[in-house]
């Protein structure tokens, strides 16, 4: 870049600018000059908010493709005709995301050029407004690869933004974001990983929980593509003999060092996601392949195929498998597997010692030093736009090494092949009294665990059950034989239990049957139906561990029975915990959420989201009957749960599962967005909007439920209402069963 164009004032950018596109082809004389813009029309008028609904419309109804050019050509004519050039300034930002987009970069010049000049005319400089305009431009002029005025532009943009936003401001990690995006494509990445850390503890520091939010994980994925760029160009630079090149290497950091930083990021945006149980979001596809592009980097084969494997089901989900995105990700999967099968089939023919060539060791994980080394990362593994806490992914890959087996099934597997003959051998007389099975706290037993659940409480292991009179009889001696059972299996083991599952608390072992339930209830069997108040103290997350998993034997049938039970919620206490859920739905979803957000008390609002979600998810379970659909389990497991029960032919309400992700991915955007939220400026109204469209929508949804189940003949909405024609349903007067 030229060293003038340092420090350069936004004038005398806007003139460099002119004079090398001022041969814009198909633009009449007057539309990159707006001194020469007809005189503003008497009586026309612009209204700004209408026209963002409109465009917003287009795009949700998938019609932007066709009619948004139109769209956005007409609007600018109406706001010149109405002489309003704030009105003008927003159509004109909008249009040059549009056009980048869509790969319209010619076009998109003398959008730029004309709403920098409108800006100018204005005199908005120091104000968000003109850090907006200033930001897209950039970002426009990068998208056409016109980076040295691209980076005259960041960087004016960046010097505005300090001035007119606040240090933490998410607006701020977005800018650094897209300078990275610059610096990357520009072979200077020494530079965009330094951005992409500044963009990181912005995130970090504004975010009310790092753990589960999106923008950060996005971060992590673009250092962790930024940092194989750069282990790319040392390993190149290493075979071939060159000196490192100092504005991307440093002397302290090897080929192994920044494949290791790689691994470390990528594995935590997964963390990320899952945290925030997002593995169904179109964004997780690319922390797939992300992930997926570093262990390929690193030789990690399997997981590579694996990972890629993922994203092509999320991508397909969200998707399809006719676009691009599945085609450019499929392509790197077939790449990885031929490199994997050449791989294996290099290493049955070689039996020469370790080279420079040869696998050499990053912590736990193997790589090939040099010929592992993949190519640049393909372009929708990067976020473009999105902004982006340096967590170590030892554990991680350590845990991905072991094979992939649900716990429930190594539990059957263990209990065929270990459990069974035992009891056959020392217990003949009581092979028909014996049940078996696993059931209880853990995420094995509800079917969602996976290889990152396998750091504690897990390995071989199963229950063995006994009725009062056995146990006395047997139950020690089983425990010690149990306990005698090999303590590996199919690569797992010794079985790990925390503290809180020990002792009392065990998971696996030898149970009378009534001590077990006791343990996880409270009570050795269900309470009876003329014990409303019993069940009303067992919460749902209760309930949900003592009838989940599996029951492998249960020649007496005593287990099954009691689990059952449990199942067998009295319809009078289904009913008013239905009628709970509707009042705590109003409350917290139609009636504080809006108030909240109106009195821009974001944590309230967050608070009242979450109490909204909280509660239908409940409804759902409650409404399609235990029996059937089982119990919520506790927040964690929540999701899994509702996308499980969704996705069955019989269930009712089968998309509110869908609805309330979307509520809690807009959530942070509508709560502490703020009055200049997201490219364009046009704030957190929009998340805000879609939110409470999406609560009325849900309990539009509820009340034609009732009605169909015949619980209400209201059409009232609010749901609060229709708590009394539920309880009008409830057979006993008991008052514990019915609100106030």
């Amino acid at each position: 870049m030229d060293d003038n164009a340092q420090g350069k004032t936004p004038e005398e950018l806007l003139r460099a600018f002119s004079e090398e596109h001022s041969s814009l082809s198909g633009q009449p004389e007057d539309a990159s000059d707006p001194n020469n813009a007809a005189a503003p029309s008497p009586g026309a008028t612009f209204d700004t908010d209408e026209f963002l609904k409109g465009l917003d419309a287009l795009f949700d109804a998938h019609e932007a493709r066709d009619k948004a050019e139109p769209y956005l050509k007409q609007a600018m004519v109406d706001a010149e005709n109405a002489g309003d050039d704030a009105g003008l300034l927003t159509v004109l930002n909008e249009t040059m995301g549009f056009y980048r987009s869509h790969g319209r970069h010619k076009d998109n010049q003398w959008v730029i050029q004309r709403a920098l000049e409108l800006g100018l005319k204005m005199g908005i400089e120091g104000t968000e407004a003109w850090t907006t305009t200033l930001i897209n431009a950039a970002t426009g002029m990068r998208a056409a690869k016109q980076y040295d005025q691209a980076e005259d532009l960041y960087k004016q943009a960046l010097a505005s933004a300090q001035k007119t936003l606040e240090p933490t401001d998410r607006r701020m990690a977005a800018l650094h974001n897209n300078i990275s995006m610059l610096y990357s494509e520009t072979g200077k990445l020494k530079a965009a990983q330094a951005e992409l850390e500044k963009a990181l503890s912005i995130l970090e520091a504004s975010s009310t929980d790092p753990e589960t939010d999106i923008d950060v994980a996005s971060t992590h994925t673009n250092l962790a593509l930024v940092l194989l760029q750069r282990a790319t160009e040392a390993a190149k630079n290493r075979q071939n003999g060159q000196a490192q090149d100092s504005e991307n290497s440093d002397s302290s950091e090897t080929v192994d060092s920044l494949l290791e930083q790689a691994m470390n990021h990528s594995s935590r945006t997964l963390e990320i996601y899952r945290n925030g149980h997002l593995e169904h979001s179109a964004h997780f596809a690319s922390a797939l392949a992300g992930y997926a592009q570093t262990c390929f980097a690193a030789g990690l084969f399997d997981k590579a195929i694996d990972s890629y494997r993922q994203a092509l089901k999320v991508i397909e989900e969200c998707y399809g498998t006719d676009t691009d995105y599945y085609r450019i990700t499929a392509g790197n999967l077939a790449q990885v597997e031929e490199t994997a099968r050449a791989a294996k089939e290099a290493a049955r023919n070689s039996k020469t010692s370790e080279s420079d060539n040869n696998p050499t060791q990053i912590g736990n994980t193997q790589k090939t030093d040099n010929n592992a080394i993949s190519p640049v990362p393909p372009e929708h593994c990067k976020n473009d736009v999105s902004p982006t806490s340096d967590h170590s992914a030892a554990n991680h890959i350590t845990l991905e090494n072991k094979p992939a087996i649900p716990g429930l099934k190594l539990a059957r597997a263990y209990w065929e092949e270990c459990g069974k003959p035992m009891i056959a051998e020392k217990y003949p007389e009581y092979q028909g009294r014996i049940a078996a099975g696993l059931v209880g706290h853990g995420s094995e037993c509800y079917g969602f665990d996976d290889q990152y659940s396998q750091d504690h409480d897990f390995g071989p292991g199963f229950c063995l059950w006994l009725t009062d009179e056995d146990y006395e009889a047997i139950g020690e001696r089983l425990q010690t034989d149990y306990e005698a059972l090999p303590q590996e299996f199919m690569g797992f083991g010794p079985r790990e239990s925390t503290a809180r599952a020990q002792g009392g608390s065990r998971r696996t072992g030898v149970f009378r049957i009534g001590d077990f339930f006791a343990g996880i209830t409270g009570y050795p069997q269900a309470p009876g139906d003329n014990k409303p108040h019993e069940w009303l103290l067992l919460d749902e997350p209760t309930l949900a561990a003592a009838t989940n998993g599996e029951i492998f034997a249960d020649p007496l049938g005593a287990v099954s029975k009691t689990r059952q039970g449990f199942k067998m919620m009295p319809d009078d206490v289904r009913l008013s915990l239905i009628s709970r859920r509707l009042g705590m739905i109003a409350q917290a979803g139609q009636y504080n959420l809006p108030r909240m957000l109106k009195r821009g008390d974001g944590a309230a609002a967050w608070l009242s989201i979450r109490e909204f979600v909280s509660n239908v998810c409940s409804f759902v379970f409650l409404i399609n009957e235990p029996i059937r659909a089982g119990y919520m389990p506790y927040y964690k497991w929540q999701f899994a749960a509702l996308r499980r029960l969704s996705g069955r032919m019989s269930t009712v309400l089968p998309d509110v599962c869908e609805q309330l992700e979307t509520i809690l991915r807009l959530s942070s955007a509508a709560c502490f967005g703020g009055a200049g939220f997201g490219e364009g400026g046009k704030g957190s109204a929009p998340a805000q909007e879609q939110i409470q469209t999406t609560v009325e929508h849900i309990c539009g949804e509820i009340v034609a439920e009732l009605k169909s189940e015949g619980l209400t003949n209201s059409d009232e909405e609010f749901l609060e209402w229709q708590r009394p024609y539920v309880e009008a349903h409830i057979g006993s007067d008991n008052p514990v069963l019915h609100s106030l």
